[in-house]
C-alpha cells in the first residue's frame, strides 16, 4: 500500500510539472548577432578605426569610472575595468570603448541608422508585423513599461544564447508602433 501510494504522488507530482509547462509561454527567439549587422558594415564587436570609418567622430565621450554603469562588456578577467575605457556617443546611440575595441550597447534607429538581421533591413519605420515575422514568441510578449527620459514605450526582449547561460537579453523598444532603440541589457 504504501508504495502505491508513493507511486500516485510521483506520478501526481510528474503531471503538475508537464500541465505547468504547458501554460508557459515559449521560449523568447534568441538574437544571433552573427546574422547581424549594423547599417550593413558591422557587427556587434569591431574595431575602433571602424567605428570612425562608418560612424564619424563621436558627438561626446564619457569615461565609464564617471559614469560606473554596473556591467561592462569589455571587462578585465579580474571583473576590473581599465580607467581609460568609454562611452562613445553618436546619434544618440552608446557604445562602449575599449582601447582599439568597440562594442554596440544601446542602439538607436535615427536617421539613417539601422540593422540588417538575416537579411531583412530594420529601420526606424520598421513595424511590429514585420517584426513579428522575424521573432514570434518575443512578441506576442511585448508589454508597455515606462522608460525614464522616454515615457511610455513597448519592449520585447529577446535571448543572447540557446542554452540561456546569458543572464542578459536584449530589449528592443518601440515608439508609436515603429522600432526606437536596442539595448544589450546585463543585470548587475
Amino acid at each position: 500500500m504504501k508504495h502505491l501510494l508513493s507511486c500516485l504522488l510521483i506520478m501526481f507530482g510528474l503531471i503538475q510539472q508537464i500541465v505547468s509547462a504547458q501554460n508557459r509561454p515559449p521560449l523568447a527567439e534568441v538574437f544571433d548577432v552573427n546574422e547581424m549587422t549594423f547599417n550593413g558594415k558591422v557587427k556587434r564587436f569591431f574595431s575602433f578605426s571602424e567605428f570612425e570609418k562608418y560612424f564619424g567622430t563621436s558627438d561626446s565621450i564619457h569615461l565609464l569610472v564617471d559614469v560606473q554603469p554596473c556591467s561592462y562588456i569589455f571587462e578585465n578577467d579580474d571583473a576590473t575595468k581599465d580607467l581609460k575605457d568609454k562611452y562613445l556617443y553618436k546619434d544618440g546611440s552608446r557604445f562602449e570603448n575599449s582601447g582599439d575595441k568597440v562594442a554596440v550597447d544601446v542602439f538607436r534607429f535615427t536617421g539613417r541608422n539601422y540593422i540588417r538581421y538575416k537579411n531583412v533591413k530594420l529601420n526606424r519605420f520598421t513595424k511590429l508585423r514585420k517584426l513579428k515575422k522575424l521573432f514570434p514568441n518575443a512578441v506576442d510578449q511585448i508589454e508597455d513599461i515606462e522608460v525614464q527620459g522616454e515615457g511610455r514605450l513597448q519592449i520585447i526582449q529577446l535571448r543572447e544564447d540557446a542554452d540561456n547561460f546569458s543572464d542578459g537579453h536584449i530589449n528592443v523598444f518601440l515608439k508609436n508602433g515603429r522600432l526606437y532603440y536596442m539595448h544589450w541589457w546585463f543585470p548587475c
